[in-house]
């Protein structure tokens, strides 16, 4: 008897810890998440355009009784909105430039600088304050 209490313990810890560490890392659900397609990009007067998108197209009824007197949501509404507002070359939305890989050699020479010693000091600039007379 005086065995089963201690494996009990380590039984009920051990679920506890279990137990606790699933609702650490819940399933991500993203199906109410719009896809990226919902940003339109146009040629207009020879400049590529972002357009955000309309959020009223972005409301989930799904989520939604038919007696729910709650506000509609749009998932995804801000994100998008920024991203297209944001994004500095909207044709890379939609045809982005290839990766051109990355450049070992650049960044060993750097390392190398650094480690000798043989790097270029940050240039001085002159500032001008101005005081709030």
């Amino acid at each position: 008897m005086v065995f089963i209490i201690p494996s009990l313990r380590v039984l009920v810890v051990a679920g506890a810890v279990l137990a606790l560490s699933a609702c650490a890392f819940p399933d991500r659900d993203y199906h109410l998440v719009p896809d990226a397609d919902v940003i339109k990009v146009q040629l207009e007067n020879g400049q590529w355009v972002a357009i955000p998108p309309q959020c009223a197209s972005l409301h989930q009824d799904a989520l939604r009784g038919p007696f729910d007197n709650r506000a509609k949501l749009a998932f995804g509404c801000a994100t998008y909105t920024n991203l297209a507002n944001s994004v500095a070359r909207p044709r890379d939305l939609v045809a982005p430039n290839p990766y051109a890989g990355h450049q070992p050699d650049a960044a060993a020479s750097a390392v190398t600088r650094y480690r000798e010693n043989k790097t270029t000091p940050i240039q001085k600039s002159n500032t001008t304050s101005m005081s709030g007379s």
